[in-house]
């Protein structure tokens, strides 16, 4: 079985990651997700990435705040693609979980998206990109969805547009 594995630093990363869950159970994604700290739990984040992994797990998306080294542990025990969401919060509102998450070492990538609500939905977005590379009933679906995008856009500018 491929699915989508979920991963979050601590529950308050729960109202903004489950918008990711939402998108892949809105297109048929399998997914998993789990709270487990790359910091306060790291025995549980290995574990669970080995056996995410043994069980199917194709892409892992990771979300943390603050030092945000989640990614980066996950990226360190599987060669699978890993999605950074860095989340707003401490000191610095996210600079510093968005700076944690991109600045990766070489041969260890995390692909990083946007800061909370649009990151979460991209990471999803994202993580579905990947598995239609090799599933081409999701592909189609993602086509669909994209015209569906730019007709609303239409739409949208319909109901303000003035022009000359």
């Amino acid at each position: 079985m491929k699915f989508v594995s979920i991963l979050m630093g601590s529950k308050s990363d729960y109202e903004i990651m489950q918008e990711a869950a939402k998108i892949l159970e809105k297109f048929g994604v399998a997914h998993e997700l789990i709270i487990s700290s790359a910091h306060r739990s790291p025995e549980r984040t290995h574990t669970y990435v080995k056996g995410a992994e043994e069980k199917g797990a194709k892409v892992f998306i990771a979300a943390a705040g603050m030092a945000a080294h989640l990614a980066g542990v996950v990226a360190s025990l599987t060669t699978k693609p890993v999605i950074g969401v860095p989340m707003k919060g401490g000191a610095m509102d996210g600079m510093d979980a968005m700076l944690s998450t991109v600045q990766m070492p070489a041969g260890m990538p995390v692909a990083t998206v946007a800061l909370g609500k649009a990151g979460a939905m991209n990471s999803a977005y994202l993580a579905m990109q990947i598995l239609a590379i090799e599933d081409e009933e999701l592909r189609a679906k993602l086509l669909e969805d994209r015209i569906l995008k730019a007709k609303k856009v239409e739409s949208d500018s319909n109901e303000v547009e003035v022009r000359i």
